[in-house]
């Protein structure tokens, strides 16, 4: 039977799914696995390897660990004729030369329908701007970014309570499964690449901390709801009670005709206007507390929500 020999790259758990699955194929041989260098992880700064090193290790898989493998010309010397490099979430830019070193070709999987959603945070942009489906992409890699001939897609619903968690579990799962149909389609000379439509580009850049502050003069209640569920869990979304800083962790729409940043917990509700529609925010944190309802919060608060009020900033 004609197998697929195979370089994987990738680091964060999230890669750790397609590279299961290829390990897992009776069709596939691995020749390799590249990934970060090991570093200091978590309150106690012990040193980790990668999620894709460990798993590779554990499997006696041969593990390149390396800060740029443009650099790594032993490494392209030794593995020699390889059918195709396979990338995922592996946050090295590629060099033309190892582009060009598989027989076959670069594949990287993005966790878009691209051309949408070029760069880093395709799932949070998705759930951002309130699509209704998502997918996988797997594309013969270019020097340009995510611009490569799409060889195969899966197209992947997006739930109405999605949050980039739960997102990136499914697409985690939808990735492995594009990587296994897409190595029988390659096998069987299936493969149809089809040339992206740069008129259809858009880009998902990297999200930072301070983004998950909420504008509720600026957006509108689905907006809102729209940036909790794309920043949950990370990088979560704020806004400031009295100058107190107030995590969010959901909202909804409400029906109540509130001006922009208006409060009222006259019904037991923590209700705040936006620029278009009201939104609920159904649970809150306080900085140094733990998460609770808006009705607990509002509780917690008796007497005091006369002189409460949504700030732009920390007091």
């Amino acid at each position: 039977m004609k197998k697929i020999s195979v370089v994987f790259m990738g680091n964060p758990q999230f890669s750790t799914g397609v590279l299961q699955s290829l390990f897992q194929n009776d069709k596939v041989e691995i020749k390799a696995v590249v990934t970060g260098i090991d570093k200091k992880v978590g309150r106690g700064q012990k040193i980790t390897p990668t999620h894709v090193a460990q798993f590779a290790e554990k499997n006696n898989l041969p593990v390149l660990k390396t800060e740029n493998i443009n650099k790594e010309d032993e490494f392209l010397k030794d593995i020699g004729d390889v059918d195709i490099f396979v990338v995922i979430a592996f946050s090295q830019f590629l060099s033309q030369k190892v582009i060009d070193h598989p027989l076959i070709a670069c594949f990287n999987i993005h966790t878009s329908l691209l051309p949408k959603y070029r760069g880093a945070a395709p799932i949070q942009y998705a759930l951002l701007n309130g699509d209704r489906e998502t997918g996988v992409s797997i594309q013969r890699m270019v020097k340009k970014m995510d611009a490569g001939d799409i060889a195969f897609e899966r197209k992947v619903p997006i739930a109405d309570d999605e949050t980039s968690a739960t997102l990136f579990e499914k697409l985690s799962v939808e990735s492995s499964i594009a990587m296994n149909d897409f190595i029988d389609a390659l096998i069987n000379n299936e493969v149809i690449y089809r040339e992206q439509d740069e008129s259809q580009v858009s880009f998902a850049p990297v999200i930072k901390k301070e983004d998950g502050l909420l504008n509720f003069e600026s957006d509108s209640a689905q907006d809102i709801i729209n940036k909790i569920k794309a920043y949950t869990p990370w990088p979560g979304t704020f806004t400031y009670i009295n100058g107190m800083r107030l995590k969010v962790h959901s909202a909804s729409n409400d029906l109540s005709n509130l001006n922009a940043r208006e409060l009222d917990v006259s019904m037991g509700s923590l209700l705040v206007g936006t620029k278009s529609g009201t939104v609920r925010l159904n649970k809150v944190q306080l900085d140094g507390k733990k998460p609770v309802e808006d009705f607990q919060f509002i509780n917690g608060h008796k007497n005091k929500f006369d002189t409460f009020s949504i700030t732009k900033e920390k007091s």
